[in-house]
C-alpha cells in the first residue's frame, strides 16, 4: 500500500509517498480503508529539524522514524481481528491510529466509533486528535461549568475551533482572542465575545475571566495569571517552547500562591468515552469542524507546509483516493 514516511529529520519535502507493507489486523484489531486523515502539529514535530522535543518522541518515546506518519483517520472497516464484536467490514469509522497518512491503518476497536451519518469522512478526520485535546483540557484541567466566561486563545485553529464550540456545549460564557481575518468564523462557531489579538491584549483589557484555554499566543505565564478572576484556572494547551516550560515548571509554583491555578495540557489521552461524548456532540450539531484545505496523499509535504506556515483556519485533511477494486 501507498504511506507517507520519512528517514531523516528536516523540512516538510524529507516526507516521502512509498510502498510499504499493508497492515494485518491483531486479535483486537480493527484493519481500516483511510479515506481521509488530518494534520496535527505532532506530526510536524516529529520530522522538523529543530524540534529537540519532536526527536526525543520520535527516538526515546515512540521510536517511530521510518514508520508512516499521521494520526487521525477515518474510513471503512476492511476486516475485524477474531475477538472485535462491535465493528464488521463496511462500517464507517473514525478514530485514532499511528500511520493514518496511508492507504490502510490498523488499531485497537476502542480507538474507533462508528462515524455519525451526518458528518462527511473528511470532516470526521479533522476531529479526534484536536478535540480530544479541547475537551481534556477544557473538562478535567479547567473544570468548566455552565456560566463560567471562558477565554479560548488561539481560537481559529485546530484545537481552538474544537475548544469554542465545546466550551458552549458545556454552557460556558465564551470569547475567542484570533486575528482579523479569523473573527467572522469564530462567531460563527458560537463565540459569545470575540478579541483580535492584532489591535487588543486581552491580559492588559481589565476583563477576568474564569477559565483561560492558552491554545496558543505569545504571553507570559505572569499575564495569563493577570487575566484570571479569583479561584480562575488557566490551562496551557500549546505554544511556543518556553510558554510549555513555564506552565510546567512555574505553573504548579504560581497555584500555591493565591487562588490561582495554572497547568499544563499534555498529550491528550484518546479513551473510548471521550471519542463517544465527541461522537455525541457531532450527531447533534454542537461541534461542527472547521476546514481549511483538503489536499491528496500525494502532496502531504505540501499539507503540512501550509500548516506550520500559514496558520490554518481550522484543519488541514489529506483525503486518500483508491482506485476501484484494488486491495
Amino acid at each position: 500500500m501507498k504511506a507517507i514516511v520519512y528517514t531523516q529529520y528536516g523540512p516538510p519535502h524529507v516526507l516521502q509517498l512509498t510502498e510499504v507493507e499493508k497492515p494485518t489486523p491483531q486479535d483486537n484489531q480493527v484493519l481500516v480503508k483511510v479515506h481521509a486523515a488530518s494534520a496535527n502539529a505532532m506530526d510536524y514535530r516529529r520530522f522538523e529539524k529543530t524540534s529537540l522535543l519532536g526527536r526525543f518522541m520520535d527516538e526515546v518515546v515512540i521510536k517511530a522514524i521510518n514508520t508512516v506518519l499521521g494520526t487521525d483517520v477515518a474510513g471503512t472497516v476492511e476486516a475485524v481481528g477474531s475477538n472485535v464484536t462491535e465493528f464488521q467490514p463496511g462500517d464507517e469509522v473514525f478514530g485514532v491510529a499511528p500511520g493514518a497518512f496511508a492507504e490502510y491503518v490498523c488499531n485497537g476497536a476502542s480507538k474507533f466509533a462508528l462515524k455519525p451519518a451526518n458528518v462527511s469522512f473528511e470532516e470526521a478526520a479533522a476531529v479526534p486528535v484536536a478535540a480530544f485535546t479541547a475537551l481534556q483540557g477544557l473538562r478535567d484541567k479547567g473544570q468548566i461549568q455552565p456560566g463560567r466566561k471562558v477565554l479560548i486563545n488561539g481560537a481559529s485553529g485546530g484545537v481552538g475551533t474544537f475548544a469554542v464550540q465545546i466550551a458552549k456545549s458545556f454552557g460556558a460564557e465564551v470569547t475567542a482572542v484570533c486575528s482579523t481575518r479569523n473573527l467572522d468564523m469564530a462567531r460563527s462557531i458560537g463565540a459569545d465575545h470575540v478579541v483580535d489579538y492584532t489591535r487588543e491584549d486581552f491580559t492588559q483589557s481589565g476583563q477576568r475571566y474564569d477559565l483561560i484555554l492558552a491554545v496558543n499566543g505569545r504571553h507570559p505565564i505572569l499575564a495569563y495569571r493577570r487575566a484570571l478572576s479569583p479561584k480562575g484556572i488557566c490551562v496551557v494547551a500549546g505554544g511556543s517552547l518556553s510558554q510549555v516550560l513555564q506552565a510546567m515548571l512555574l505553573g504548579p509554583l504560581i497555584s500555591r500562591v493565591g487562588s490561582k491555578k495554572i497547568g499544563f495540557q499534555g498529550i491528550a489521552t484518546t479513551p473510548k468515552e471521550d471519542l463517544l461524548v465527541i461522537k455525541e456532540l457531532l450527531e447533534v450539531g454542537k461541534l461542527v469542524p472547521v476546514i481549511d484545505k483538503c489536499y491528496p496523499l500525494s502532496e502531504t509535504a505540501e499539507a503540512i507546509r501550509y500548516l506550520v506556515a500559514k496558520h490554518a483556519q481550522g484543519k488541514v485533511v489529506i483525503t486518500v483516493e483508491h482506485s476501484v477494486g484494488k486491495e
